[in-house]
């Protein structure tokens, strides 16, 4: 029995479906089995053109294709493909171990791409399932990103044919994008990072506290939030920090492509972060995925590797809020639903921002704030304290004058930020500051005595819980990062402690 192999997603995580074929006398007829869905029982019908359109024709017997394992339900039109090779070639001696096949059929034989193959193949290369695949040539320019895959580029299916029929197999020739963007290596891992800043830091003029808490929020990624008048500053300052952010792996510039994919977007295969700034009247499904027979990945797993911003914090519902603490503390969610059950990775920048009372004008100068003590304290009280232990830096944006002035760019606080994280490599950290496990906490966020005895003087004045001693701790060390000081000094400790919220 010949057998090719294909895939499916069953969540997030691609699985690998074995494609079999079997021609028995009887009846003539044509079926698939094993929990096809629509889509790939049409491709009973495009196989059938596609074969006869290119002179092949079809034997007369039961023809019946069956996709193993059978209890996983299977989607998308990439297994056209694989059942006309299987059916075209099912007489002849070719060797079809370990082949992936993937494409869609035209009428006339023409291979396509659609739309889930490169979030397919990143999964099963991410799996080390998989070591070559025929592939649509359309396709071969994004799947060349991928390492360590033999890709076989096709455009009809009398080339897949004869490829298989070949004793002479030329793999395509691929070179990784990545190149084209600078980077450093450490350790054989290169870093890429990009030297183009769209939104610049040039722009804000005065905030100079917000900027350095902006400047330790990129180096550590360290969670942050902005409290301040309408118009001070505070979504300017957030959507300039994706800009400034550390240098990515290749495998996370891959794994950012995966989730554009996901999202029905065309990747870049840039190292530039995701950004992702959900409404306030978002649904908790599109914002942690869901979906009742399917569930689907939400804002905060398309964020992973990058930022998500809430503008407007406490407008969010508090059903959304107090959900986004698991994501924030074990960085991943779980999706349970009667059909399936998905967990991803959520290891994300998260970046508040929110006015100080209903109306804004609380902190405000020259205008007068109209809402009595209850509507504040209402107001505020939409955030819990257990969410807001989870935020590492809070700062209070200051008014806006006409003496504020530009005094930083985007390229200068990134150079900081680079310096910071090659530091952080260097230490043999696996993760960045503000992403520390308590043991590496103890390893690598070393305090001499006189930080020690300003710690333990918060400690005790502020009843400080344990989380939020961590993340002081965590906060002191990108700052003793960004002044290259390999130990937290005093100095660090009391910066630190300025960002919590009182």
């Amino acid at each position: 029995m010949k057998k090719l192999q294909c895939a499916t997603f069953e969540g997030l995580d691609a699985k690998v479906v074995d494609v079999e074929i079997s021609m028995t006398k009887g009846l003539p007829s044509f079926s698939v089995v094993g929990m096809a869905s629509l889509a790939i029982n049409e491709a009973k019908e495009r196989v059938k053109s596609a074969l006869l359109g290119n002179e092949f024709s079809f034997p007369p017997k039961r023809i019946t294709i069956n996709l193993s394992p059978s209890d996983i339900k299977k989607e998308g039109s990439q297994f056209d493909l694989v059942i006309a090779l299987l059916i075209s070639l099912h007489n002849s001696e070719v060797d079809m171990n370990n082949w992936f096949v993937f494409g869609e059929l035209g009428l006339d034989g023409a291979i396509k791409e659609n739309t889930m193959l490169y979030a397919l193949i990143l999964s099963l290369a991410n799996q080390g399932r998989i070591q070559r695949a025929i592939v649509p040539r359309s396709a071969l320019a994004k799947l060349a990103n991928i390492p360590n895959i033999s890709f076989y580029a096709v455009s009809h299916l009398n080339e897949a044919i004869e490829l298989l029929n070949s004793t002479e197999l030329r793999q395509a020739d691929a070179l990784e994008s990545s190149d084209r963007y600078p980077s450093f290596k450490y350790n054989n891992e290169a870093y890429y990072f990009h030297q183009e800043y769209p939104l610049d830091f040039v722009d804000v003029k005065g905030q100079e506290v917000a900027k350095r808490a902006a400047l330790i929020s990129a180096a550590g990624m360290h969670n942050i939030l902005f409290e301040g008048s309408p118009g001070c500053g505070k979504s300017m300052i957030a959507k300039r920090l994706r800009y400034i952010l550390p240098p990515v792996k290749n495998a996370q510039i891959l794994d950012v492509a995966k989730l554009d994919t996901l999202e029905g977007l065309e990747p870049s295969f840039a190292p530039l972060r995701p950004f992702k700034s959900p409404h306030h009247s978002s649904t908790m499904a599109s914002i942690f995925g869901g979906g009742s027979h399917k569930a689907q990945i939400g804002e905060v797993g398309l964020a992973h590797n990058g930022i998500l911003f809430f503008d407007e914090l406490p407008h969010f519902s508090k059903n959304v809020l107090e959900a986004l603490r698991e994501p924030l503390e074990d960085k991943k969610i779980r999706i349970s639903r009667v059909n399936t059950k998905i967990e991803y990775k959520t290891s994300f920048l998260f970046i508040a921002a929110m006015n100080p009372c209903p109306c804004g004008n609380l902190l405000s100068e020259t205008l007068e704030c109209r809402c009595s003590d209850v509507e504040v304290a209402r107001y505020k009280n939409r955030l819990s304290d257990p969410f807001l232990d989870r935020i590492d830096l809070s700062v209070v944006m200051s008014s806006v004058t006409s003496e504020d002035r530009s005094s930083v760019t985007s390229k200068r606080l990134h150079a900081q930020v680079i310096a910071a994280y090659k530091l952080q490599l260097m230490r043999g950290q696996s993760a960045l500051n503000g992403e520390l496990s308590d043991r590496e906490i103890e390893k690598y966020c070393l305090l001499n005595n006189e930080a020690q005895m300003v710690l333990d003087q918060a400690i005790m004045r502020f009843s400080l819980s344990f989380r939020s001693i961590n993340k002081i701790k965590k906060t002191a060390r990108t700052i003793a990062d960004l002044v290259e000081s390999k130990i937290i000094e005093k100095v660090h400790i009391l910066e630190a402690l300025s960002y919590r919220r009182r």
